[in-house]
């Protein structure tokens, strides 16, 4: 049977989750189901004699964007030629699109040879919530309350590109806390916490101030019960690292957001943490 590659199922792409657990990445739990929904066609797999042995995800969001992720060949097979077959089915469906990605120092020489050419790093930080209320006259409310037309909005501000199908299965998977600020009936902050299979992960989290942003995560962890949570703080956001020290969370996982072309515009001075470093 040989070597192929080929569009992964929605059981291949929980598979490829499990293999970004194993390597220690902690996705959020149903993670996948919302990957799934982002672009159903963008997550491919390689298969040995018919075994699923490699995987890649390129999802692609309006006419001009796409980010790839989840770039994993298992560890039996590695150093023979699979991965690398499987970068080059991924890289072909880009449409000529800018496609960025959260690289690993381990694979951030062999991205450059593809093109990608570093914009910012990202870390995350982990630790115990803050207790904080948020600033005077800003309400705190579910996201899943807010119309969705108007997170979709705020959304698609802070990302850089239009992501409807996947923001609306982000925030109603089982299990996850939302929460929105709102200031005057607008919306000024959103972040979203869903368990692991260690500590909880929150993203997106959006805020128009540091105190918005300590608010939410207040609420998010307290809504969860969760003891400890994880931030992927972008350092193209200052006030966000600084932020991120401040509450004495621990740096445990790095990356660098590298890109194709032209870095999307969006308004990173409010993201103090991303959503995935699978999709971006």
């Amino acid at each position: 049977m040989g070597f192929s590659v080929s569009v992964a199922s929605a059981a291949d792409v929980r598979l490829m989750a499990q293999w970004a657990a194993d390597e220690g990445w902690n996705p959020g739990d149903a993670d996948s189901d919302a990957f799934f929904v982002a672009d159903p066609s963008g997550f491919l797999i390689g298969r040995l004699d018919g075994r699923p042995v490699s995987c890649i995800s390129i999802v692609r969001y309006g006419q001009d964007a796409a980010f790839l992720g989840m770039y994993i060949s298992h560890p039996e097979v590695r150093g023979l030629g699979y991965g690398l077959q499987t970068w080059q089915a991924g890289m072909a469906i880009t449409d000529g699109r800018v496609v960025g990605l959260d690289g690993v120092p381990a694979q951030q020489a062999n991205y450059a040879k593809s093109g990608f050419r570093p914009a910012w790093t990202t870390q995350r930080f982990e630790g115990a919530p803050p207790d904080a209320d948020p600033p005077p006259g800003v309400e705190l409310v579910d996201a899943r309350s807010v119309p969705f037309d108007l997170l979709d909005a705020y959304d698609r501000r802070h990302f850089g590109a239009p992501r409807a199908g996947f923001l609306a299965s982000w925030i109603t998977l089982p299990r996850r806390s939302t929460a929105v600020a709102l200031r005057d009936g607008t919306i000024v902050g959103f972040g979203v916490l869903r368990p692991a299979q260690s500590t909880a992960r929150i993203g997106p989290l959006f805020a128009e101030s540091r105190e918005t942003a300590e608010a939410l995560v207040s609420r998010l962890a307290s809504s969860a019960r969760a003891l400890a949570v994880a931030v992927d703080v972008p350092g193209i956001n200052p006030v966000a690292v600084e932020w991120a020290r401040k509450c004495e969370w621990t740096p445990s996982f790095d990356t660098t957001r590298m890109y194709t072309g032209e870095a999307p515009g969006f308004d990173h001075d409010q993201v103090f943490g991303i959503t995935t470093l699978e999709l971006g």
